[in-house]
């Protein structure tokens, strides 16, 4: 299962950031085919937001078949394959830096300082 997060100050609405991280989670391998979502009720009150923000991004899955929800049983995803474009990974890594940088600017941060320890962090993960 996934940790959702949403994050005000991108300018996405909410609906679309859950659709994107279902859709990314799935393309991951975070997610798996058969794999129970929250229920609406709970992703909202976790999110606290409204129970409708969680019914669309759920409902605009199911039309595009990647969930599939059943009356009394739950949210299921339905599709493993979720093959992202080359410009939507493009869009969601820009995202993520802009995101990033303008936050490490706000600290003060250099972007040799930035490089630096991104580099720290591959060496440390092999």
């Amino acid at each position: 299962m996934i940790k959702f997060v949403l994050d005000p100050k991108t300018g996405a609405p909410f609906y679309r950031q859950i659709i994107d991280q279902i859709k990314f989670g799935i393309a991951s391998g975070k997610l798996a085919v058969g794999e129970q979502l929250p229920t609406v009720r709970s992703l909202a009150v976790e999110l606290k937001v409204n129970l409708n923000t969680v019914a669309k991004a759920y409902k605009e899955l199911e039309i595009q078949n990647i969930l599939e929800t059943y009356q009394g049983t739950g949210t299921f995803i339905n599709k493993s394959e979720i093959n992202l474009s080359d410009k939507e990974k493009q869009n969601k890594i820009q995202d993520i830096c802009r995101e990033f940088l303008t936050i490490a600017f706000n600290y003060g941060f250099t972007v040799d300082d930035l490089i630096l320890e991104l580099q720290n962090h591959k060496n440390n993960e092999n």
